[in-house]
């Protein structure tokens, strides 16, 4: 079995579990998506084999389906995507356990992701500065913002296309998504955020929650 870790003190790490699909085999229950485990290897290049495997808690009831498990695939793709092996992260470490836990314990799925998108942005040194403009003013609530990677937020009238409310940026900021128009406005200023990074590449979950909520 291949397998992708992400670990606390040692980041990514692709590591061989050899024997783990055999039917006798105690591995095979134990390396599920999700599980905290704490496992050993010995690493030669960039696969390594493991040597150790033992479960580090109780086990997270994972949602049966739908866009609440496919948003927990969207974390790992996510991860996958924008983090080299062997880069440690802990703090990113920290804020993927506590979106695992947020989603299997019912929290708004949107919520949820967009805390996730803009704390991993942070984490990697890309999260856009959501309290000034280009030009270093504050960001005013009351107006309306456009989004560039490459210069940050400038303001603009409200119909422009792509357009975010300040009190929308303010709001995610402090992680208080609870208004539509909040969430509606942090999805597209993150999604443009993320998108730099994954080099126009499209995410495989991405497509697929959308197609579960029929856009």
């Amino acid at each position: 079995m291949l397998l992708e870790v992400f670990s606390e003190t040692h980041g990514r790490v692709g590591l061989v579990a050899r024997g783990a699909r055999g039917p006798r085999s105690r591995l095979r229950s134990l390396l599920q998506p999700f599980r905290p485990l704490l496992l050993s290897w010995q690493l030669r290049g960039e696969l390594g084999t493991l040597t150790g495997a033992e479960t580090a808690g109780q086990a997270a009831k994972m949602p049966a389906g739908g866009d609440r498990l496919m948003a927990l695939f969207y974390l790992n793709e996510l991860l996958l995507r924008l983090t080299a092996r062997l880069d440690a992260h802990p703090a990113l470490y920290a804020v993927y356990g506590a979106a695992v836990e947020d989603l299997v314990a019912g929290e708004p799925v949107a919520a949820v992701l967009r805390r996730f998108e803009k704390r991993l942005l942070d984490a990697l040194g890309y999260g856009p500065d959501l309290a000034l403009d280009a030009t270093g003013q504050a960001v005013d609530p009351a107006a309306s913002y456009r989004y560039d990677p490459a210069l940050g937020l400038a303001a603009c009238p409200e119909g422009v296309t792509g357009a975010v409310l300040g009190s929308s940026l303010l709001a995610l900021s402090k992680d208080r998504l609870t208004e539509p128009r909040a969430l509606a406005d942090a999805r597209r200023l993150l999604r443009a955020a993320l998108d730099v990074h994954l080099e126009g590449r499209p995410l495989k979950t991405r497509e697929m929650l959308g197609r579960l909520r029929g856009g």
